[in-house]
C-alpha cells in the first residue's frame, strides 16, 4: 500500500494551523481572525478527504 502524501501533509497543515488558532486567542487575544484561521486551514483536510 501507498502512502497519501497529501493526506498526510494536510493533515500536518491542519495540527499547525489549530496551535496558531490556541495561540492567537490565548495569547495575542484575537479572535475573529483566527476563527476565520482555523476554518480555512481546516478545510484543505475535508476537501482532500472528498
Amino acid at each position: 500500500m501507498s502512502k497519501n502524501i497529501v493526506k498526510d501533509k494536510s493533515f500536518s497543515f491542519a495540527i499547525r494551523i489549530v496551535k496558531l488558532y490556541k495561540c492567537l486567542c490565548e495569547e495575542k487575544k484575537e479572535f475573529v481572525l483566527s476563527k476565520q484561521i482555523l476554518r480555512s486551514g481546516t478545510s484543505i483536510g475535508a476537501m482532500v478527504r472528498e
